[in-house]
Order: structure tokens, then C-alpha cells, then sequence
């Protein structure tokens, strides 16, 4: 809390401080000449001054005292998580040097029929790709539908460079988006109102959204981009423009896990407007999955913090932070978060769509 204060705690740290240097001065003054000497030319009386800013330093500090408590309650009650904001992996480009051996960072790496394991050190910058339309721009694809691979979806990691960005970024009205901010500052702009997004800031764009991103800091940015072909369903509207932030967003926990599980929903889940949700799952140390999911969502899986051992189809797999798992639908899963820091995932899963048929005519994966 000390370490990583907000805004709000910023400025209640500041008076307290302010309050303290203005107490020290008047004592210093009350030994010098006396709480009451008529040496004094102020217009307020030491003794009056003091008891002014003991009067603000003790409301002060007992806000921000109950701002503390709260925070720490947040931190272990099992039915919340709000949570400041840490760091987020993202990949660091570059190239190993000739003397690093292939299995001691890249070895991970996995492409099965029914999971795929792209670790944080394979991300290199011989594998980026610049895109059309973005300048000082460039992108790890992670996930593109394929046969045999992701079929629903596409997922990027985004790097822009200071003045970089795009003033046409989508190129396909039909698809719809998600961005979650890595590190650095970006300006988004939609239908006219700019929105400042820092590490954290998690933004859904419904298909056809006119939007711009810039940015205007003088460090690199990084986030992830989620796309996907919108699914219209018969009479429900689509879904409209959203901005959060992960540390704003209360995460729900698992029943029976004592918060040991918890997900972080930015969309209601009833909400049948979408079709895809973009969720952050956090497992406390010791935290599992109980059970081997297996289910027809499939999933892209980036890992932002922490590191665990994940069952997949059968197979232990061990990740870290900045590593990205692509998970086929019905691909059996499990996961036990090892590490000592909290393990922290945002994942990807296509919802609230009838499973699509292969009428005759028709391509397999067209109309339901």
C-alpha cells in the first residue's frame, strides 16, 4: 500500500506530511519563544496554529488509517479483490546470445491438436510483425484462427513506441475487440472522448467502433488485443463501448474456495450482447482447479503475473508470467498455482452462441 499508493492515498499522504512539517515548525517556534510571546508577528498564534493542524492531522490520519485497514481487509476477505495494480509480464523482444542452450527458456514451447504452449521466451523480435495502418508498431501474433488451432479468435501483443499508434486500427467492421494494457500510457479515442489507459485498463470495442489509439508518452506501451467475428443472435442488441480497470473491478470468487480462486468479470455474464468474454483468473498461492475442466469454450490464456503447473489434455505443463496457452474446446484442464505470488491469467472463451452446424450448402463453421 505504502510502496504503490493511488491517487486518493497520494493526497491524504501528502496532507499528513504537510500537517507534520507545519507541527514541527510551531513546536519549534513554542521552544524558541513561548506558545503566547507577543514577539510573534503571525496572524495566527502558535498555540492556535497547532491545535489547527493537530485538529487536520488527526482526521487526516484517521482516514487514511480506515483507508489501510480497508485495503488490507480487501487484500484477505474471501469475497472480494480489489486490488492495486503490479506489474504485468509482456515480452521484452531481443535475441538470446549464441552461448544460451534451446531448452533452457524456449523448451517449453508445444503445439499438440489439443493445446498449444508459446512461452515468453520464444517471443523474440525475429517473430513480430508490423500491421497495416500502425506506425512504430509492432505485434506478436499469439493466436489466428486455423484450422487445427485457434478457431474462434485472434490475440496480440501489442508494442507501440513513443509517437506510435494507429488512426485506423481495425480494419473489419465485423469484428469486435478487447484490449488490457500491459505497461505504459495510451490515449483511446471513441466517437470524440479520449480516455487515458494506464497498465490495468481493460477496454471492450463492439464491432464497427471508430476508435484511434495513440502514444503520446515518451516510453514504449504494451497491451494485449484480443479479436474475434462478432456473432449478431436474433434480437438482442449489440453490445456497446466499455472502459475499466483491473484495479477497479471487484473479482468474484469461486464457491467453496475461501477466495483461493477468484475471477475477474469486466462483462456480466448473463449479458447475452456478448459473445466472447475476456476475464482475469487469480489463484492465491496453493490455489487449484479442482477438478479436470472439460468443456466446449475454448480458450487463449495469457499468463500477467505469477507462475503455476497447468493439466492440459492429460499433460503437466509448467508456466510463468508472459507465457500464452491456447486451449482447443473440450481440451481436458487443471491448474495449481505454485509459485509464491498470486497467479494471474487473462483468458479468453467464446459464450452465449448456439454451436454452429454444417447445413448443407453451407461451409462448416457458417451460419448456426
Amino acid at each position: 500500500f505504502w510502496s504503490r499508493p493511488d491517487e486518493a492515498d497520494r493526497g491524504a499522504i501528502n496532507i499528513v506530511r504537510d500537517c507534520c512539517a507545519i507541527r514541527i515548525a510551531a513546536l519549534r517556534v513554542s521552544a524558541t519563544y513561548g506558545a503566547n510571546s507577543a514577539q510573534l508577528s503571525c496572524t495566527q498564534p502558535p498555540k492556535a496554529a497547532y491545535a489547527a493542524q493537530t485538529m487536520l492531522l488527526a482526521r487526516t490520519g484517521r482516514a487514511l488509517a480506515r483507508r489501510v485497514v480497508q485495503r488490507q481487509a480487501l487484500r484477505v476477505a474471501p469475497t472480494t479483490a480489489l486490488r492495486s495494480v503490479g506489474s504485468y509480464a509482456y515480452p521484452a523482444g531481443g535475441h538470446p546470445p549464441q552461448s544460451d542452450l534451446i531448452q533452457d527458456a524456449s523448451g517449453r514451447a508445444k503445439f499438440t491438436e489439443a493445446y498449444c504452449v508459446i512461452p515468453r521466451a520464444v517471443l523474440r523480435d525475429i517473430v513480430t510483425s508490423p500491421l497495416p495502418n500502425w506506425d512504430d508498431t509492432r505485434t506478436w501474433i499469439i493466436a489466428r484462427p486455423l484450422s487445427g488451432f485457434a478457431e474462434t479468435f485472434s490475440q496480440y501483443v501489442v508494442e507501440v513506441a513513443a509517437g506510435g499508434g494507429s488512426t485506423s486500427p481495425e480494419p473489419n467492421p465485423e469484428a469486435e475487440g478487447v484490449l488490457f494494457v500491459l505497461r505504459g500510457g495510451l490515449q483511446l479515442t471513441h466517437e470524440g472522448t479520449t480516455h487515458l489507459l494506464t497498465p490495468g485498463s481493460w477496454v471492450f470495442l463492439p464491432p464497427g467502433a471508430a476508435w484511434t489509439l495513440k502514444n503520446k508518452t515518451g516510453d514504449a506501451a504494451s497491451f494485449l488485443w484480443v479479436r474475434k467475428r462478432y456473432e449478431p443472435a436474433p434480437n438482442v442488441p449489440r453490445p456497446e463501448f466499455i472502459v475499466a480497470h483491473d484495479s477497479e473491478v471487484e473479482a468474484t470468487p469461486m464457491p467453496g474456495t475461501n477466495g483461493a480462486w477468484a475471477t475477474t468479470r469486466f462483462v456480466d455474464g448473463a449479458d447475452l450482447r456478448h459473445d466472447m468474454h475476456c476475464n482475469i483468473v487469480t489463484f492465491k498461492p496453493g490455489g487449484v482447479i479442482p477438478f479436470v475442466e472439460t468443456h466446449v469454450m475454448e480458450h487463449g490464456l495469457y499468463v500477467l503475473e505469477g507462475k503455476a503447473v497447468y493439466n492440459v489434455n492429460h499433460d503437466w505443463v509448467e508456466v510463468e508470467a508472459g507465457d500464452f496457452l491456447w486451449l482447443r474446446a473440450f481440451c481436458p484442464q487443471a491448474c495449481y498455482a505454485g509459485g509464491p505470488d498470486d497467479f494471474r491469467y487473462m483468458l479468453y472463451k467464446d459464450v452465449n452462441r448456439h454451436a454452429r452446424l454444417p447445413f448443407p450448402g453451407m461451409q462448416f463453421g457458417g451460419s448456426p
